[in-house]
């Protein structure tokens, strides 16, 4: 029996903003979009368009407030060819939450507070 990955699931309050940050900061595009028949909610899978995992943003039309992360212990992990261009990027939208250097990486966090880990290509 073989397992493998598929996608993980953030859910975002707000859809635009969620789409933008994941194409500016990430380069993330959306590759499939499930729309509820009564618009209660809004599915939309994104891509890098290497690997084959998928990012899920799921939108719920009746959810007001922000999301309950807890202590915020889980991540998604990105490897990224120019890390150096990536952390000014990162600094200049002011999204970096964290950073390691002994470790040699850092953190950006989403609109709703999903923390992303930012590695260096080894």
């Amino acid at each position: 029996m073989q397992f493998t990955f598929v996608h993980n699931n953030f859910n975002v309050r707000d859809l635009d903003r969620s789409l933008a940050f994941y194409r500016e900061a990430l380069g993330l595009s959306e590759v499939r979009r499930i729309n509820a028949d009564d618009g209660s909610y809004i599915i939309v899978y994104l891509s890098d368009g290497v690997s084959p995992h998928q990012l899920e943003l799921t939108w719920l039309r009746d959810w007001y407030h922000p999301y309950n992360l807890g202590d915020n212990e889980f991540h998604l992990a990105f490897r990224v060819d120019d890390y150096a261009a990536a952390h000014q990027k990162h600094e200049q939208m002011g999204c970096i939450c964290f950073e390691n250097p002994s470790m040699g990486i850092y953190f950006i966090s989403d609109p709703d507070g999903y923390w992303l880990e930012v590695i260096p290509q080894r």
